[in-house]
């Protein structure tokens, strides 16, 4: 399959425009909706949503990756094939974690250009075309191995929030299987337990847990922590213990 990991959103044509030109280029193959609404144009975010979403994917799945505020700049065009998953957008950080945390890698630049290339929208003119290539099998002749762009001061977990979901939820950039059992996470003024569940705390109390991709998670039983914590794209974590 091939998945889309996007900041594009829904409401405008741009991933229509996407899906159409992998359903042109590789119309057999299932295209998943992963992510449209990645922080736009935050690459470090989006770096961190990506690695914990990429484990539940199938071995063979090609990811269409974009978060590119340098489209049309000098970056280089990317594929990446880490642990047996391809992953196919710009060389800005977006992958610095799937490189990371990968057992095997191989990374190649995209030395395939299409007649008409917009300056501004590479994810439908370049990237999903290669994207298809890839999960084809037909893509040997547009790639060249290459080093990508490397981030070593990014954190191998960011304490910050790096989503806000539609109910209000936010998640870290924080593996919970790497905080201690009795972790405590402060935001917004308050120091907050852990909890395995919505129904473990009382309704209104904000609290965090493991979400379902293994981030460590901040919400409110019946409410939004968005809201009651003044929680944005960005908000810094401290991590305690109790």
């Amino acid at each position: 399959m091939i998945a889309l990991f996007t900041d594009f959103g829904l409401d405008g044509p741009y991933t229509g425009q996407m899906k159409a030109a992998l359903a042109r280029e590789a119309p057999a193959i299932p295209v998943i909706d992963l992510l449209a609404d990645a922080p736009p144009g935050n690459v470090q975010a989006g770096a961190y949503l990506l690695a914990a979403f990429a484990p539940w994917f199938p071995e063979g799945t090609v990811f269409a990756a974009v978060v590119d505020p340098g489209v049309g700049s000098d970056r280089a065009a990317l594929a990446i094939e880490a642990d047996g998953r391809w992953y196919v957008g710009p060389d800005n950080g977006l992958f610095e974690l799937i490189l990371r945390r990968a057992r095997h890698v191989r990374c190649f630049a995209i030395t395939w250009r299409p007649e008409a290339l917009s300056a501004s929208f590479h994810g439908r003119d370049l990237f999903a075309p290669v994207a298809a290539r890839i999960a084809r099998n037909a893509a040997d002749d547009v790639l060249r191995a290459v080093k990508p762009l490397r981030h070593p001061d990014w954190p191998d977990d960011l304490a910050a929030i790096v989503y806000i979901d539609r109910y209000g939820n936010a998640m870290t950039g924080l593996r919970a299987a790497t905080l201690p059992a009795d972790a405590r996470l402060g935001v917004g003024g308050k120091t907050l337990p852990r909890a395995r569940t919505f129904a473990d705390v009382p309704a209104g109390q904000p609290f965090w847990y493991e979400n379902a991709n293994g981030l460590a998670e901040i919400a409110v039983n019946r409410g939004r922590a968005d809201h009651a914590l003044a929680l944005a794209v960005g908000s810094g974590v401290r991590v305690s213990r109790s």
